[in-house]
């Protein structure tokens, strides 16, 4: 079982909006995630979830909007080039501590490829944090045994499956010891086996209280691992509830049911 979530919320959005170009793509959404929950985010394609989570931590800049994430705040907008026309110094040093607050695990793994596993993990904390290289190449390699690929440090990526360049990602992340982390589709690429390796990690990590928000199509997941289950459909959050609760009311509504029906649940 997880470890049940506190009370205390680490992050919260308010009306998001994002367009590219004449697309609305998030229209208003507002999203509250407490410390350790696990968040399932579902919707079909287009739906906005990926936008979502990347403006969460502003690898894409939201129109307007506010988020706040383990105490920080940020509220600005941008012109319709995506500039910031409102954001201060200081709110960009607020974005730059969010962005170190969590971490992103991507459906295509974003490996360095002239980089060792070991390397891979070693990198964000060496460059980023500063972290003196003992300690760093300490932390990854703690975090290779972690996501069982302990022996595999001195492979390069093109030499590693597509399960075990994602447990890398995944490991990569977590050296930088975020209070967040965001998963975009992350076993969309991989065959049966691989993502069963990749999601047993993600279970041992939602075991330990991770606090995580996780865009899959996984409904296994969903059901055994989320605290809640969101449903978002043209840019807006329209379910928000617990698991069973989700997948017991799904068939009241027409579309989360013709989702569903995509899928094997």
């Amino acid at each position: 079982m997880n470890t049940p979530p506190t009370s205390r919320v680490v992050l919260r959005a308010t009306g998001l909006h994002k367009r590219f170009g004449d697309h609305a793509v998030l229209t208003g959404t507002d999203l509250e995630v407490k410390h350790g929950e696990v968040i399932v985010i579902l919707g079909s394609s287009g739906s906005g979830k990926t936008t979502l989570i990347r403006s969460l931590n502003f690898l894409e800049m939201p129109d307007s909007g506010h988020v706040e994430v383990c105490g920080i705040s940020v509220e600005c907008e941008t012109s319709a080039r995506g500039k910031l026309e409102r954001c201060s110094r200081g709110q960009r040093r607020q974005m730059a501590l969010i962005r170190r607050n969590t971490a992103m695990v991507f459906q295509s793994f974003n490996l360095f490829p002239h980089l060792t596993a070991l390397e891979n993990v070693m990198e964000g904390p060496l460059s980023v944090q500063r972290v003196a290289r003992d300690e760093a190449r300490r932390r990854a390699l703690r975090l290779l045994d972690r996501v069982a690929l302990g022996d595999r440090g001195d492979a390069y990526p093109r030499h590693l499956s597509g399960g075990q360049q994602q447990r890398v990602a995944i490991a990569r992340s977590l050296a930088m010891e975020p209070k967040v982390v965001f998963f975009d589709e992350p076993t969309s690429a991989l065959d049966p086996q691989m993502r069963d390796e990749v999601l047993q990690v993600m279970k041992e990590l939602a075991d330990a209280g991770m606090t995580m928000l996780v865009v899959t199509h996984e409904m296994r997941f969903a059901r055994d691992m989320a605290d809640r289950v969101l449903f978002m459909d043209s840019g807006r959050i329209i379910h928000d509830s617990p698991a069973d609760q989700f997948f017991k009311d799904a068939n009241n509504d027409l579309r989360t049911r013709r989702f569903l029906g995509k899928l094997a649940v």
